[in-house]
């Protein structure tokens, strides 16, 4: 029978509630656990596929379609557990479903309401994920307690635990000791008020994970433990890292935190558990001294979160190479004003991610433009093909018309276009090209060389592709449509041969690159950027003028 862990936040929202409940999952799996991590969000939209980056960060996609938060991304890339449909509900979803079955006459005639059967729900959600075999379930609960939205989500797991069993559920409460520096001193207060609330609620921490800058002394956390109402050993300090987030799984393991949970739980069967090749990776993230330079050029830079996951292949790919990655922002409405040069010139690699609208896009063109003529390598995904497929139909193919549909409707050179099952399609929501798609890759291109392989799958999440009325004229002047999904015959990747290291992807593969095992195209594009760094580095400078003899 599977046990559960909530994961609860207060104080602030942005706590890091899912880069700890990943943490918690990968110390549970290497102790020889099947766990599964899900994300009860509480805001009313069905899912953040319609929400703009700068509300809710990236749209983090599984292979089942599902657009769901970010904090999925985390979960994924520090565990093995199944990301799908089960993994994150929102409030919009959960009141979805009651009222599907309403109108189905489901409820007998009965008056529907929040308790019993909004939390019915939510508990049906957390069931679904222990359906899938699992020795363990992770439930992050978005928000912070105190939330009015949140309240249907923490009465539904203190319901559940009542109903589980007090011994097979587990509470942990991520919270904020903030520093004031005008004092000197750390502050516990907040986290009591934030305790005493869910307790009022009727739910009890089992953990208490403390968010902290400055280290707890023995002094703090007994009064935590004190007024908090948790066992001393279970006030757990989370230092900020300084290094990468990688870090955290060492550190609540250098707290006991796994011991903790393994022991109140009960858990069967368990191994010690052996983290040698996460420090491994720690190490080569703190020892590496050289650093590579890529932009990222986009219109959502302003918010870190909004091409998280992009940032994190890109470190991943770093490790790999036993190199520093250094992120550039470049926002491409800047790069309209001033031209590339004046934002992209010095870096070492080009990387355009994906997005929607006609905001930044011929700025994003004459990036792509600068870095083809330059040489630099280039990195192109989801819009970043498509820009990069306009840029070369008109300066190199000859279209000067070239552009998109989503830009520009009714274009008269309509390189990039609508694909044909997205024609009639009304509503936005959960309605694009979603989830994981084969493709097959041409022999003897670069891309094939890199995968290794010739069939992979990747995750998608786009309404336009390359319009195959194009692609003769487009390869006759060089470019090479190296992946392809068969079924449809769409292109999936694009390459330039007689380029260092240029290749567009419509897909997103930085939603199954991991820190232990990075993507093999953000690898070799991290190495085409050292070899840039290299080449650049290497250039002989012109001969300076000889100075004349001063008598």
């Amino acid at each position: 029978m599977a046990r559960y862990i909530f994961v609860t936040g207060g104080v602030v929202s942005s706590l890091g509630k899912g880069l700890t409940s990943a943490a918690v999952g990968l110390l549970l799996e290497r102790r020889g656990l099947k766990i599964g991590i899900q994300k009860l969000d509480p805001y009313i939209n069905v899912d953040p596929g319609t929400m703009s980056p700068y509300q809710h960060g990236e749209v983090y996609v599984t292979d089942d379609g599902a657009e769901t938060d970010l904090d999925l991304g985390h979960y994924e890339r520090y565990t093995n557990s199944p990301i799908n449909q089960t993994s994150n509900y929102t409030t919009g979803r959960i009141y979805s479903s009651v009222i599907d079955k309403e109108r189905r006459g489901e409820y007998l005639g009965s008056t529907v309401q929040v308790v019993p059967h909004i939390t019915n729900e939510i508990k049906a959600a957390i069931l679904k994920m222990a359906a899938q075999d699992l020795d363990v379930v992770i439930t992050e609960i978005g928000g912070t307690v105190g939330d009015i939205e949140s309240l249907p989500f923490l009465e539904a797991i203190r319901q559940f635990a009542l109903e589980q069993g007090r011994d097979r559920v587990m509470f942990i409460h991520l919270t904020l000791i903030p520093f004031l520096r005008a004092s000197g001193e750390l502050k516990t207060k907040p986290s009591q008020h934030s305790v005493a609330q869910l307790r009022q609620i009727g739910i009890q921490p089992d953990v208490l994970i403390c968010r902290t800058e400055q280290a707890l002394d023995e002094e703090l956390q007994a009064k935590l433990s004190m007024f908090c109402n948790v066992p001393r050993d279970a006030v757990i300090e989370e230092r900020d890292v300084e290094t990468s987030i990688y870090e955290v799984p060492l550190m609540l393991r250098d707290k006991g935190l796994d011991d903790l949970v393994v022991r109140r739980l009960q858990l069967p069967s368990v191994i010690e558990s052996n983290m040698d090749d996460w420090r491994d990776m720690i190490d080569i993230i703190r020892n590496a001294t050289e650093v590579v330079e890529i932009a990222v050029c986009g219109k959502y830079i302003q918010l870190n979160d909004s091409y998280k996951s992009i940032y994190e292949a890109l470190a991943h790919a770093g490790i790999a190479n036993r190199i520093k990655v250094k992120i550039r922002k470049v926002d491409s409405e800047l790069v309209e004003r001033d031209g590339p040069e004046a934002h992209i010139e010095g870096c070492h690699a080009l990387l355009i991610p994906g997005g929607f609208g006609k905001r930044g896009i011929e700025g994003k063109i004459a990036a792509v433009k600068y870095v083809r003529e330059q040489g630099i390598p280039f990195f192109g995904i989801c819009l970043g093909l498509q820009v990069a497929v306009i840029e070369f139909a008109r300066h190199v193919a000859g279209v000067t018309g070239a552009d998109s549909t989503e830009f520009k409707p009714g274009a008269a050179e309509p390189v990039i276009d609508l694909m044909e099952e997205q024609q009639d399609i009304e509503h936005m929501g959960g309605t694009m090209r979603l989830g994981a798609y084969p493709c097959s890759l041409v022999p003897e291109t670069m891309t094939q060389r890199i995968y290794g392989q010739d069939l992979v799958s990747e995750r998608h999440r786009h309404r336009f592709e390359v319009n195959n009325q194009y692609r003769r004229t487009l390869g006759q002047h060089g470019l090479v449509f190296a992946g392809l999904y068969r079924e449809k015959d769409l292109v999936e990747i694009v390459e330039l041969p007689d380029h260092p290291w240029f290749v567009g992807v419509q897909f997103h593969p930085e939603f199954q690159s991991k820190p232990l095992r990075p993507h093999p195209i953000f690898r070799d594009f991290v190495r085409a950027s050292i070899m840039q760094k290299n080449r650049s580095s290497s250039a002989v400078p012109e001969e300076a003028p000889m100075e004349k003899d001063v008598k």
